[in-house]
């Protein structure tokens, strides 16, 4: 039972709210008559700007409801802790260990000491080389991925508030309709 109470309140509150604004519409709505009447019939860029009537409630309802969303442990939950950040930047290098411990030497064991085991070494080197940069591109896209991974459990827990919400939101409603 209070709990109904508190919707009625709730409801003559919003009711209380939206009647005051219609008024002041309608007085911005005269006040612009006014001013286009006295300019006649000139494009007026006065300082009150003719507002659409639903865009006007829309804004009160948000002003009125959204403190009581906001106030929610589910809310703060998912959007309160801020941890969003930047979703694209650059990935940072991850610096292996064993990249330190390069080979000093050659690739192949020397035989006979040619151009063409130095060709070979040569080329065994530059292979080495790209390995080692598709190693680290593995790595880079690793830790994006786990990032990524990350930012969408955020989003995961964002839409199951938003969900959350607007299932309550209608059961009021459909509460406060039932009843009214």
């Amino acid at each position: 039972m209070a709990e109904d109470a508190d919707m009625r309140n709730e409801l003559e509150e919003m009711q209380r709210r939206a009647d005051q604004l219609a008024d002041e519409v309608r007085d911005r709505d005269k006040e612009r008559q006014i001013k286009e009447g006295v300019l006649g019939g000139l494009s007026y860029s006065g300082t009150v700007p003719p507002k659409n009537h639903a865009v006007i409630l829309i804004e009160t309802v948000s002003k009125t409801v959204e403190p009581m969303l906001k106030s929610s442990d589910a809310y703060k939950k998912a959007w309160g802790n801020n941890q969003d950040g930047v979703v694209a930047s650059q990935p940072a290098r991850v610096v292996d260990e064993r990249e330190q411990m390069a080979i000093s030497g050659g690739f192949i064991r020397r035989v006979t000491n040619d151009a063409r085991e130095n060709e070979m070494d040569e080329n065994l080197e530059q292979v080495s080389g790209i390995i080692g940069n598709l190693r680290h591109m593995a790595l880079d896209m690793g830790n994006e991925i786990d990032t990524q991974n990350r930012q969408i459990d955020r989003i995961m827990e964002k839409a199951d508030s938003n969900k959350t919400r607007i299932d309550e939101a209608n059961q009021r409603a459909t509460k406060m309709l039932g009843s009214g």
